[in-house]
């Protein structure tokens, strides 16, 4: 392979692997690591070279994937229509193109008018609400697209959704239909909600989005019901019994019926006036007391809509604009670095407070040293710092015109500020790393991760309460968590009976947490959520996982090299396997992961579903597809083997046929299977 091959390569991986991390922090902890604009940027970066290069195209690619897996603590849902995301446009240029391929793709002539619908792109979490005969039978989120998480007791706290749609002349009631709609907090209950968060437990919310999703996706309903969520639905999913015409229609209908349309909506004739909706809610946005982060724009006619179709993940009909992000200036009063959980120094920017989109700042991070000299960040500059989609704080760049030659250039330390263990940089990466396992705040770190909701789940203790245990001593690591008596807990500044009960009943039930559950907390480095799964799958148990070889693991489908031999180190250090001991002996025992066994014969196979399947879902599909070691993809190309089709296929099955794949029915699918 050249090198220019190996190179990109390697650049596709690093952008795979960062927006599955950052997949798996926003949907499945609800606590993203970077932030909207970043994002985008590394998938606008990922689309380009995959489109330069479609033979390195892969189903897994996160361009092929809308959202990410559901979360093993709710029930999963089909979505009889899938849930798909938004392709994203940034300028009136690349708005304009996107009504430029509209008309080729409907051979229209270039000045045919295309009526629109402009609605304000909500920033919360998807849901579906079914309901049957006007009843709400079930709620779920968005989870891959496909299927998602059961979260009908929370969404029925709702008061937009305690009564069943109300029945009207000219907008009766279907027997089905799935009604899609985004979840919010108001900036005022944000606040609250926070602020009681950092009262009680020290761990509070990113942001207004994070705040709703973590609201939803939780068991306690009592604690969803009291966190005042709010909801706008505007788009449909399956109906049976009824049908819309156009975007317009469907949204007076569902107001109609007692359901919350977001009031600022705009029926557009052309993308120019699409362009004026937008720059008149750009500066009106901070008016609203929630958060938007940009505008959809949606043709229309539903006629048109399904002759438009769908790509991989987003509808050819629908685009989001999205709007920069918010930008102020503010002084650099000092740089810290923090220690995270694997090591790693963390520069940060102290600032003097000052509100961007209604939040107050006085952090923001700095990655790292190269990113600092790349910036030449000095302490005492003035900064512009930008939150973007509402997320983290970063600093974008230096005001050098205001320099008036008192700043100071930051150096970072060469020894840990924790433990005072020396500092080291590994060659090629850009992180410094404090390799002192034993240091008080990486220990600290691992242990808020070990307890956190992605990981083993344990509710209660916070922040606050982990500085506590470690700080008196009571708490080293993962495994003296379960050691822990009630005359500790008790020990500890401002903790009650009922509270110590309630964390050590939450400690105990943990126990027994899935495989992949704990394999996450323990914090391996490169080890994901989505990566856990994958091993917990392949290998079952840590006593398996922890007796292979390197190579073992790098050939497992999305592991690789570089994870492969992380995890192999994380399993030769003495200390780690001395932990596992432990924690063995203090009861934690994940159930075994079995395998379910099937034959291999679509090993090696790309397949690709279209169409209405009547014997099984579409999730249901890929995993029979999985299980008998085939891969599913949501869209077709040359590297496609087979692709099943089922009624209704469209443009997917014109696009085999004219590749010349191989195309079977459901039913020629399932014989395969049950051939051997």
């Amino acid at each position: 392979m050249a090198l220019q091959d190996k190179s990109i390569l390697s650049t596709i991986a690093d952008l795979r692997t960062r927006l599955n991390k950052a997949n798996e922090s926003y949907y499945l902890l609800d606590n993203p690591e970077i932030s909207d604009s970043e994002y985008d940027h590394l998938m606008q970066q990922l689309i380009e070279l995959e489109t330069q290069h479609p033979e390195l195209i892969t189903p897994d690619s996160p361009t092929q994937k809308v959202g990410n897996k559901v979360s093993a603590l709710f029930t999963p849902v089909n979505h009889r229509v899938p849930m798909l995301s938004l392709s994203n446009a940034f300028s009136s240029s690349e708005l304009t193109r996107w009504e430029d391929r509209i008309r080729r793709t409907l051979g229209m002539a270039s000045d045919a008018p295309i009526e629109y619908v402009c609605e304000l792109k909500i920033d919360g979490l998807s849901v579906s609400l079914t309901y049957s005969n006007g009843t709400l039978v079930q709620g779920a989120t968005r989870g891959d697209g496909t299927v998602g998480e059961d979260i009908t007791v929370n969404l029925r706290t709702l008061k937009a959704l305690k009564a069943p749609l109300k029945a009207a002349d000219d907008a009766y009631i279907p027997k089905l239909i799935e009604i899609r709609g985004e979840v919010f907090l108001s900036h005022q209950e944000f606040a609250r909600i926070n602020a009681h968060l950092e009262e009680h437990s020290g761990r509070t919310f990113a942001n207004c989005r994070n705040a709703a999703a973590g609201s939803l996706r939780q068991k306690d309903t009592a604690a969803a019901a009291s966190r005042n969520l709010d909801l706008f639905v505007y788009t449909v999913g399956a109906v049976d019994g009824m049908e819309f015409k156009t975007q317009q229609q469907l949204l007076n209908t569902y107001q109609i019926w007692g359901l919350p349309v977001n009031p600022n909506v705009r029926l557009c004739n052309g993308i120019t006036e699409c362009l004026q909706f937008i720059s008149e809610w750009e500066t009106r946005k901070e008016t609203l007391g929630y958060d938007i982060d940009g505008v959809v724009v949606k043709v229309n006619s539903f006629a048109m809509q399904r002759e438009l179709g769908q790509v991989s993940r987003s509808p050819r009909w629908a685009i989001a604009y999205k709007y920069p992000a918010m930008q102020v200036q503010t002084r650099v009063e000092r740089i810290e670095v923090q220690v995270g959980r694997t090591g790693a120094i963390t520069p940060v920017a102290i600032l003097t407070p000052v509100s961007v989109g209604g939040v107050t700042v006085a952090r923001a991070t700095l990655h790292n040293e190269d990113e600092i000299r790349r910036k030449d960040i000095r302490i005492g500059d003035t900064v512009v710092v930008q939150r973007a989609g509402e997320v983290i704080p970063e600093v974008v760049e230096v005001v050098s015109s205001l320099r008036n030659g008192n700043e100071l250039p930051f150096t970072m330390p060469t020894h840990c500020p924790a433990c005072g263990t020396s500092v080291e940089r590994p060659a090629g990466e850009a992180v410094s790393r404090c390799v002192n396992a034993s240091c008080p705040a990486r220990r600290q770190q691992q242990l808020e991760h070990f307890v956190s909701r992605g990981a083993m789940d344990i509710e209660g203790l916070g922040v606050k309460q982990i500085e506590m245990l470690v700080g008196n001593g009571l708490v080293k690591n993962a495994a003296d968590l379960y050691n822990l008596k009630m005359d500790q807990m008790l020990s500890l500044d401002r903790m009650g009976e009922k509270l110590a009960t309630k964390i050590l009943a939450n400690i105990n039930e943990s126990r027994t947490r899935p495989l992949d559950k704990l394999l996450f907390a323990l914090g391996i480095r490169h080890v994901g959520e989505h990566v856990a799964s994958v091993l917990a799958e392949e290998f079952g148990s840590l006593e398996n996982l922890g007796n292979t070889t390197i190579e073992q693991l790098a050939r497992v489908h999305e592991v690789g090299s570089v994870i492969a031999e992380s995890v192999h180190s994380w399993f030769a250090l003495e200390e780690n396997r001395e932990l596992l001991k432990q924690l063995k002996t203090a009861g934690v025992i994940p159930p075994e992961h079995i395998k379910v066994s099937a034959s291999q014969i679509l090993e090696g196979k790309t397949l690709v579903f279209t169409g209405a399947l009547s014997k099984m879902t579409r999730a249901e599909a890929e995993a029979l597809t999985k299980q008998h070691g085939g891969r599913a993809s949501g869209s077709v190309s040359r590297q496609t083997s087979i692709v099943v089709a089922g009624e209704n296929a469209g443009s997917k099955l014109v696009k085999a046929t004219e590749l010349g794949l191989t195309i079977i029915s459901e039913d020629e699918f399932l014989a395969m299977l049950n051939s051997e």
